[in-house]
């Protein structure tokens, strides 16, 4: 990001995925002459005040600077008896903006959104999913080496209660409050398996949260694949993915399929590294603020691959998903499979307030090498695959990039298809030879007029 203050991270992810490390705390100093409201509550107000008048990149038309300081005078006028009121008159400020990622945070729910994309976590390593149909909480996987996988913990184990607490009705979300905790306390988990109900007492740990998965796919002619699945661009994901490139390297694989289905994004500088290990050459993404300034960045001749990549991409493939497809593709350095991407252009900075609150807040547009604007346009895929809903509900997360998941199908058989295109001798006119029809245009050719 162009001449941003030293310490500001950038993330461009959706939600509250778009979390990270924020910079210190700042001072900023009143735009409008009048004196800065020092009395709490009112200063988490006019702080969050100015950073939206200071930074903020209007995409709706819905802000102008002389409604948002009237805006200004009118909540500072009021009363606020708690911390709470005056969240809540800030949510309201930041709700006539229209603009569903400039948002604010409560200090719970800001701690949670430093944790998703820092890179670890204390808790048991559990990932969970509310299943459609019973809407009870069930565990997707625990992850390798955690406290939930050494106790036994296994995917489909449905969780009943949490330190004796009923899940029923309960979110991912509260449940996730529940299970995390500090380092060294012990969450008693009720599960359900197969009609079998357990207790498992689990010890909290810090939980590291690795970024990217990675294999080596045979095709059916014996074609070695490196596959990639990178699920979010947190902390951990730019050293993930260099080591998963330079494992497969190793193995000498023929090509990448690089999934990116269903990752919503996260930090921007972490889709540029990624960026760059595998483009040698070329512009990445530049981003514009409402001050015109334009930052570009690009690769910097380190990639650690020349081998041919598809990219898969869906719908819930976002923000900093689609800065790196989008590199890819417009450097021409991948074929992108699967379906249209979220259409998410817009990048935010996290910014954290006087009470341990803080608030995400629109900065800047990106665009793509050739200058796509792909805000709520998303990137079309160069070869468009649909994953009916019935496969989508039927695939297992094992099944994910195998032959049994037929997005991935076509991604492999469209690398393969690039490979042979490779290797494949050229039948261009060679001077001094006698190889004189293709010399010569066919009569069927087109000739340029």
């Amino acid at each position: 990001m162009a001449r941003m203050r030293s310490g500001l991270v950038v993330v461009v992810g959706l939600g509250a995925c778009a979390a990270t490390a924020v910079m210190a705390r700042e001072a900023v100093a009143p735009s409008t002459g009048s004196p800065r409201v020092l009395d709490s509550p009112k200063e988490v107000i006019d702080q969050t005040w100015q950073i939206v008048f200071r930074d903020f990149l209007d995409t709706n038309g819905k802000y102008t600077a002389e409604q948002w300081r009237d805006l200004r005078r009118d909540v500072l006028a009021r009363s606020y008896a708690s911390p709470k009121d005056a969240h809540e008159a800030i949510r309201g400020m930041l709700a006539t903006l229209d603009d569903p990622y400039t948002r604010f945070l409560d200090p719970r729910e800001f701690r949670e959104m430093q944790i998703d994309t820092s890179g670890e976590l204390s808790g048991v390593g559990i990932q969970l999913s509310l299943d459609k149909d019973t809407k009870e909480l069930v565990v997707v996987a625990p992850i390798k080496g955690s406290p939930a996988s050494r106790a036994g913990v296994q995917p489909k184990d449905v969780i009943t209660a949490i330190d004796g607490k009923s899940t029923k009705g309960m979110s991912t979300e509260d449940a996730v409050r529940l299970i995390r905790g500090k380092v060294g306390t012990t969450v008693n988990l009720s599960l359900r398996r197969d009609n079998q109900s357990l207790e498992v007492a689990l010890t909290r740990e810090l939980i590291e949260l690795h970024a990217v998965d990675h294999q080596i796919n045979v095709t059916p002619d014996g074609t070695r694949i490196g596959y990639i699945r990178l699920k979010q661009f947190n902390a951990n994901a730019t050293k993930d993915m260099r080591a998963a490139l330079r494992e497969l390297e190793k193995e000498d694989v023929a090509g990448y399929v690089l999934d990116l289905r269903s990752n919503p994004g996260g930090l921007l500088m972490a889709s540029v590294e990624i960026a760059r290990q595998l483009l040698n050459e070329g512009t990445i993404v530049s981003t514009q603020t409402r001050r015109g300034i334009t930052d570009v960045q690009r690769a910097n001749g380190r990639a650690l691959t020349a081998r041919p990549i598809v990219v898969l991409v869906n719908e819930g493939s976002a923000s900093a998903s689609e800065i790196l497809s989008g590199a890819l593709q417009d450097n021409k350095r991948a074929v992108l499979v699967g379906e249209k991407t979220f259409g998410k252009g817009l990048v935010q900075s996290v910014r954290s307030l006087s009470d341990g609150s803080g608030m995400t807040v629109t900065i800047a547009r990106y665009l793509t090498p050739s200058g796509r604007d792909i805000n709520r346009h998303g990137i079309q895929p160069d070869v468009q695959v649909k994953m009916s809903e019935q496969e989508a509900q039927r695939l297992r997360l094992e099944d994910i990039g195998t032959r049994r998941d037929s997005q991935y199908r076509v991604a492999e058989s469209t690398l393969v298809k690039k490979l042979q295109s490779a290797s494949s001798p050229a039948r261009g006119y060679m001077p001094g030879s006698a190889n004189l029809p293709s010399a010569l245009p066919r009569a069927d050719a087109t000739v340029p007029r």
